[in-house]
């Protein structure tokens, strides 16, 4: 009898709850790649879910698109920020038609306001990052303010423009004669070149109206209009104001799945008291919860596996974060040099608190660096809680500088970094990176300021708030492309897939510098030259490889440097390719590096083989790394035919700047 009763009671329950709950909205949706979504956000399918629909979510082979007005465009959607509970969201979207402007370097881009609809009946959406610009008609003969920057090549006008604009600029000069142009900018903006700030790839926040909110996040409700076009909050469970039939429709409407599931929870609980079985624990997270990971959460002293500093401690460490001793800025921090009670020196990251996206990288870098051991990656001594007034990151401090400022910047001399240091550097930075990807995680950021040097120039691979943990059964990762001007993969910027050929192709830049001693980009060179990896394989295919190498290096009196140099020339080229498939993978780079180095055959190198793989290189010792997952997927670098590359037609400014733990 028992048996028919829990039989009657789930059948019950499973036929009227879809019923009951079929016009109200689930609290996430699925959309692929861009993860779980909710309010305002919904799917195509659902379009009375939210005002924001997305379409594609169900096909992992298509873009996910979005619509930001009915009947109205669909932009690419590559990001999706929402805090639960929060009525401030953001995400970003690349526009087609003004991403093809700004590549082809058209004037286009600048003769209409870029906007996006102001306001919804429950949102008002603005762009979070952009600026005015001033097209200017020649014959005003325009003095600008000082400060103001100006582009001159476009044949009707010339434009004005600053990366913040203040009411003082327009006021006070010849610009009020102007034409304003509002236009989206990088969040970062790091360079003068209006086609080099001024971005496509466009972050808009939306903030909900306070009705809207409340009715979503305290009431559970949907924002709706009702007959007349006035605000109204559905499927809401309200305390008061009801009318009696209201109340008596919510209490039915309520009550008899709730008797029901109370019923079937209670029938559940005396099976399981029964047959002795046990469930698992329903834990809940908000987007920032890192609980799967780290089971034992936050202890008073340790959070995964790493000590906790508190605040004052290193406030005191750093003199109260003085600016003379900044080491150095990065995309997502200042860096400090700092000592410790115990004498130990420190380099201490200070996460932007504007940066929306700092708890996931800083959560992100914890999590990467206390799982990974090797010699040539920078160690990661403890952090502050992820609940402390401020994110820091503490690190071992690299006495030495940057790659970068060694051979670009203000620690740069002539013959101060002979060919045989350079090639210890690549060796080194290649063994890390091979590690990196053995170990299922992309580096996402590689660069010559995120290589670092102690007083043996050995080498300390750092920042790795950008990194990524990729199974190695899994091909790629869609993601917003994210990386550093002048290092950015061209197929992962184009096709949103990360893979860790992204690394090779960054790590193929890195060689070229060592070459040459010249930065990733350059305005200062000629407009197809801007960026290094264009100069570097054009040289290369044209048999000019002496035009890029460094004067100081010997390449025209050392006949061992000069074959070795033509040889690293030759495998950047193959990292540099446009398609990741002709690239080599990380494991195979180090081994040939490894090759020219010893300045042995392929065979010997082989034969004679090291521990696990790995060389040990001059002093520095390595921890070897697994076997590369991508062994087999591309032959022998000898054996590759390379093709024409395409490299990233971005042109930003770079800067080196001073030793720093984070680029």
């Amino acid at each position: 009898m028992c048996g028919v009763y829990e039989f009657v009671s789930l059948l019950l329950f499973c036929h009227l709850m879809p019923l009951l709950l079929a016009a109200a909205c689930p609290p996430l949706l699925s959309c692929g790649d861009l993860g779980n979504i909710s309010f305002p956000f919904t799917t195509t399918e659902r379009p009375d879910c939210g005002f924001l629909p997305i379409r594609n979510c169900e096909d992992p082979l298509k873009f996910k698109m979005i619509q930001l007005q009915n009947n109205g465009e669909w932009f690419r959607v590559v990001l999706v920020a929402q805090l639960r509970n929060s009525s401030i969201i953001t995400f970003q979207i690349r526009d087609k038609h003004l991403y093809d402007l700004l590549q082809n370097e058209s004037c286009e881009a600048f003769r209409y306001n870029y906007t996006i609809p102001p306001f919804f009946h429950f949102a008002a959406l603005r762009i979070q990052y952009h600026t005015t610009l001033f097209r200017c008609n020649r014959s005003l003969h325009v003095s600008p303010p000082t400060g103001m920057l100006n582009y001159t090549k476009c044949p009707d006008y010339d434009l004005y423009y600053k990366h913040i604009i203040t009411a003082d600029d327009v006021s006070r000069s010849s610009l009020v004669a102007c034409t304003e142009v509002q236009l989206p900018i990088k969040d970062v903006p790091d360079a003068i070149n209006p086609f080099t700030f001024v971005t496509a790839d466009i972050i808009i926040r939306v903030d909900l109206t306070d009705e809207c909110a409340d009715c979503n996040y305290r009431h559970g409700g949907q924002c709706k209009l009702d007959s007349t076009e006035k605000f109204c909050c559905a499927n809401a469970v309200i305390k008061k104001g009801l009318s009696l039939k209201a109340k008596l429709g919510i209490g039915l409407g309520i009550g008899i799945p709730s008797m029901l599931a109370i019923g079937l929870l209670f029938l559940f609980l005396q099976y399981k008291r029964k047959y002795g079985t046990s469930g698992g624990q329903l834990e809940s997270r908000d987007s920032y919860s890192d609980s799967s990971s780290n089971p034992h959460g936050e202890s008073s002293s340790e959070y995964f596996g790493v000590p906790l500093f508190l605040y004052e401690q290193l406030k005191e460490a750093t003199n109260n974060f003085d600016h003379t001793k900044e080491l150095g800025d990065g995309g997502f921090g200042t860096v400090y040099y700092g000592k410790l009670p115990d004498g130990r020196e420190v380099a201490v990251k200070r996460l932007y608190e504007h940066n929306w996206k700092r708890v996931e990288q800083f959560i992100n870098e914890v999590k990467i660096l206390t799982r990974l051991r090797h010699k040539n990656l920078v160690s990661l001594y403890g952090c502050t809680s992820r609940h402390s007034r401020e994110l820091l990151l503490v690190y071992e401090y690299i006495s030495n500088g940057t790659v970068a400022c060694h051979l670009h910047g203000g620690l740069a001399k002539p013959g101060s970094l002979p060919w045989s240091t350079r090639m210890k550097i690549a060796v080194e930075t290649a063994s890390a990176l091979a590690y990196l990807h053995a170990s299922d995680i992309i580096h996402r950021d590689v660069k010559t300021n995120n290589i670092l040097l102690d007083n043996n120039f050995c080498v300390k691979v750092a920042d790795f708030g950008l990194s990524r943990d990729v199974p190695n059964d899994v091909t790629h990762v869609s993601t917003a492309p994210q990386g550093s001007p002048g290092y950015l993969d061209p197929e992962y910027y184009n096709c949103y897939q990360l893979t860790s050929k992204s690394d090779v192709y960054s790590f193929g830049v890195v060689l070229i510098e060592l070459i040459s001693s010249k930065p990733a980009v350059d305005m200062n060179r000629s407009r197809d030259e801007i960026n290094l990896s264009n100069l570097a394989v054009r040289k290369i295919q044209e048999s000019a490889v002496s035009e890029l190498v460094d004067p100081s290096l010997g390449f025209d009196s050392d006949c061992r440097v000069m074959g070795m140099i033509v040889s690293v020339a030759g495998l950047a080229f193959q990292c540099l390719q446009r398609e990741k498939d002709l690239r080599p993978s990380m494991y195979e780079v180090l081994h040939e590096l490894r090759r020219i180095e010893s300045g042995k055959d392929e065979g010997k190198v082989r034969d004679e083989g090291d521990v696990d793989g790995v060389a040990v290189s001059h002093s520095c010792a390595h921890s070897p790394p697994p076997a590369s997952p991508e062994w087999e997927e591309v032959g022998l670098l000898k054996n590759i035919k390379p093709t024409s590359p395409n490299t990233v037609t971005d042109k930003w400014e770079s800067k080196c700047t001073t030793p720093n733990i984070s680029g």
